[in-house]
């Protein structure tokens, strides 16, 4: 498994701070290299968060709507990952649920 960590761009010397968009992808979700993940709003401009590499989002730190700063973390992608990986898991469990419980007796 190999992370690689989504930080907040370099903000313009006169920005301290934006606020998260809406993330354009969910965990689970695969992302390609310099795919725009979220927009990063300022007083004066809209940033756009690009992939730092190929891979799925699997950790999403801060939330849509959330102020950040230059160099904070805001996800992690891990580029080892194949997206959807975890998810026949719980249908199958619910599936064997439905089998073994949902019968009439």
């Amino acid at each position: 498994m190999s992370i690689i960590e989504v930080q907040v761009p370099q903000l313009s010397e006169s920005v301290a701070e934006g606020t998260l968009a809406s993330w354009k992808k969910k965990i689970g979700e695969a992302v390609a290299r310099d795919e725009i993940l979220i927009d990063i709003e300022t007083d004066k401009v809209v940033l756009e968060v690009p992939s730092p590499g190929a891979g799925v989002l699997v950790e999403i730190i801060k939330a849509d709507g959330e102020t950040v700063v230059s160099g904070e973390l805001i996800a992690r992608i891990d580029t080892a990952a194949v997206a959807g990986a975890a998810a026949p898991a719980p249908a199958a469990e619910a599936q064997i649920g439905r089998a073994s419980g949902g019968g009439r007796g």
